[in-house]
């Protein structure tokens, strides 16, 4: 759903990029491709918004953070006229138009602060969160309201984890509490372990997550959970059917960029499964070593990275087969998240 323009531009950029290997064919070997994979309804949304600001108010755009992990994708709207920074303090008083800078926050979300700075800042500000990171948010900005300390299951130094963390009002005299596995909650320590609550990143693995809320209902037997799970539904959809794949393959490339939390989960759960599998960026990290001996090649992609990969990554796969490649069925899925409503179409 991304505008024609940047279609473009990111099929030529990932043609341009193709590579040839040293590789020994595989006649006969056969392809698979997951259902579904690739972008979610959150990610789509977000480089939308980019793409749109551009298109309305011209560049220079400033993006905090990259709006979406995926290297190809950032690198696409940079190209068209993106600033990426780290931190707000990195955009000028004026763009080089003299104009307030317009500022976009990625779709992992941000934390009340720096919402706060934005608007102190007088920056004109499209929000790109997922709204299921927003729900999250809320979650905890209730749970602070209600006098419970938080305890947020996730990866520590992820912007999402971050931006989620920043949602508690610790002027209550309550905390928030990071936890990333079964050992954390074995030492964890809070001050009312009868008013406590739970949430989770977006984005991890089912199996991990919920062995960790297995373990925090085992010690603390009245806390509080969402009433919906907080991992997205594209999280679970990507992972079960990772799992159908790795069944039935032999090698499984997961496209995705190393620091995409859901690519790297895809990964995992394949390898935990016993089937060799490997996160590549594009079709120039395959190597040639990884296709010895293997016959039934799985393919998959992160919820951030574009389909124009994976169809490089399956071009070159039919090189060495000669063989269509074939979907495996899965969930549907139509999700659409709605615009801001001045960059609707």
């Amino acid at each position: 759903m991304t505008p024609d323009n940047t279609s473009q531009a990111t099929s030529t950029q990932a043609n341009s990029a193709v590579q040839q290997f040293e590789f020994t064919s595989t006649p006969g070997a056969e392809i698979k491709l997951a259902n579904p994979r690739g972008f979610c309804a959150g990610v789509d949304r977000a480089i939308d918004i980019v793409n749109r600001a551009l298109d309305v108010y011209g560049a220079p755009i400033f993006v905090r953070h990259e709006v979406v992990h995926n290297k190809f994708v950032v690198d696409t709207l940079r190209q068209r006229g993106a600033i990426f920074v780290d931190e707000l303090h990195d955009v000028p008083v004026v763009d080089i138009l003299g104009r307030k800078p317009i500022v976009i926050f990625s779709a992992h979300g941000v934390s009340q602060e720096v919402q706060r700075e934005a608007g102190e800042r007088g920056f004109n500000v499209f929000d790109a969160t997922c709204p299921l990171v927003t729900k999250v948010h809320l979650e905890v900005a209730r749970y602070s309201a209600e006098g419970r300390e938080c305890v947020l299951i996730g990866h520590a130094r992820h912007p999402e984890v971050e931006g989620t963390m920043g949602q508690y009002n610790k002027s209550t005299g309550g905390d928030i509490y990071l936890v990333e596995s079964v050992g954390d909650v074995a030492t964890l320590q809070v001050k009312d372990p009868r008013k406590l609550a739970y949430v989770t990143q977006t984005t991890l693995s089912m199996d991990d997550t919920a062995k960790v809320i297995d373990a925090l209902r085992e010690r603390f037997p009245d806390i509080e959970g969402p009433r919906k799970k907080d991992i997205c539904y594209a999280t679970q959809n990507r992972q079960d059917a990772v799992k159908q794949l790795a069944l039935e393959s032999d090698l499984l490339l997961v496209v995705g960029s190393p620091n995409s939390s859901n690519s790297n989960r895809l990964r995992e759960l394949a390898e935990r499964m016993g089937c060799e599998a490997y996160l590549i960026d594009r079709v120039d990290d395959l190597k040639p070593e990884w296709f010895v001996g293997k016959r039934r090649f799985g393919v998959t992609a992160g919820a951030s990275a574009p389909e124009v990969l994976v169809q490089q990554v399956v071009d070159r796969l039919q090189e060495l087969c000669g063989q269509a490649p074939k979907e495996v069925p899965g969930v549907e899925e139509n999700i659409v998240f709605r615009m801001p409503r001045e960059l609707a179409r």
